[in-house]
């Protein structure tokens, strides 16, 4: 079966330059290459498959998608934009939930199977332990460094948000962070360490704090450095959960926010920009992680090495951080 590598090479253009010319969702194009690829399409007799020719097609046009919790909003804004994504594809989504553990995970995907899904996402990748699926699959938001993935690029929201702390003059930043095993998380706190390396302000680990992206964990972080003698001035929260618990330990330790402390979080929830103080936070382009994790379930099996599409976060900076004051 002709597959989209195929006309790639023939019509002598990349293979993203054939999907982005023969997506019928996108304007049409009627340059030179457009119509030539889409003449060595219709000789080739290439025909576009809501997945990809190379996938296990089992008829029920379902894929399956693998995501932490549900009650974490991150995981059910992707997966809503999975859903999305794969509808207009004519396909159907089904999601599993794991609570983030590896066992949990297996047993899903393993119910997933059963229903004979033609492909899955999934957004529990461990740094360190390959992912493995018996179908076509790729992961959404965190990777294991080896699999195809699609991701935003945390390294740079997380310097984006250290930065913006350093720019209103605060030197006293923590960090609570998330699980070692999260990509996410990790490039968040590589981000942090950049924006203060570059500011010339040794890391101080003892400002880093927090193995979780709860709300809970974030008060249980706060607090172990809201309690000392001396506090930061601000903090960053790699998640927007955590970042809500630090302001309610804030609150109750009688800190007024961003007048004490500031405070920047992480993806941009549609909860945050609603909350009696607004949180200054990195969003994260949930849309387009989803639909590049769809292009690459979509480019398995075309005899290329897995690759990771990363998407730009952008600082969305509102009422929880100030200048801090001299």
């Amino acid at each position: 079966m002709v597959t989209i590598v195929d006309v790639a090479r023939t019509a002598g253009v990349s293979k993203s330059t054939v999907s982005r010319v023969l997506d019928e969702r996108l304007p049409r194009s009627n340059s030179p290459t457009a119509e030539r690829v889409r003449r060595v399409a219709a000789e080739l007799g290439y025909v576009r498959n809501p997945l990809a020719s190379g996938l296990r097609r089992t008829g029920t046009s379902t894929i399956g998608v693998v995501v932490p919790r549900l009650t974490d909003t991150v995981m059910a804004v992707l997966y809503e934009q999975l859903a999305d994504a794969a509808a207009h594809r004519g396909l159907f989504a089904l999601v599993a939930t794991t609570q983030d553990e590896p066992d949990a995970e297996h047993v899903a995907v393993e119910k997933l199977l059963q229903r004979r899904v033609d492909g899955l996402v999934l957004s529990t990748a461990r740094l360190g332990t390959p992912t493995r699926a018996r179908v076509p699959y790729a992961l959404a938001l965190r990777t294991d460094g080896i699999s195809a993935a699609s991701v935003g690029d945390d390294r740079l929201g997380g310097y984006l948000a250290t930065r913006h702390l350093l720019d209103l003059g605060h030197e006293r930043i923590g960090l609570v962070s998330g699980p070692a095993y999260a990509s996410s998380a990790q490039g968040r706190r590589d981000g942090y360490q950049q924006a203060l390396t570059e500011s010339g302000i040794p890391l101080d680990e003892s400002l880093i704090t927090g193995d979780s992206f709860s709300m809970e964990s974030g008060e249980t972080a706060a607090r172990a450095l809201l309690d000392r003698s001396d506090r930061p001035t601000a903090i960053f929260a790699v998640n927007d959960n955590t970042a809500i618990g630090v302001m309610a330990t804030a609150h109750a330790l009688g800190l007024h926010v961003p007048d004490d402390l500031s405070v920047v979080g992480y993806n941009d929830i549609p909860v945050v920009s609603k909350l009696p103080v607004p949180l200054t936070t990195v969003r994260v382009p949930f849309e387009h992680i989803a639909r590049g994790a769809l292009d690459l379930l979509a480019e398995h099996d075309t005899g290329e090495a897995p690759r990771t599409l990363v998407t730009t976060p952008t600082l969305i900076p509102r009422g929880t951080t100030t200048r801090r004051a001299r």
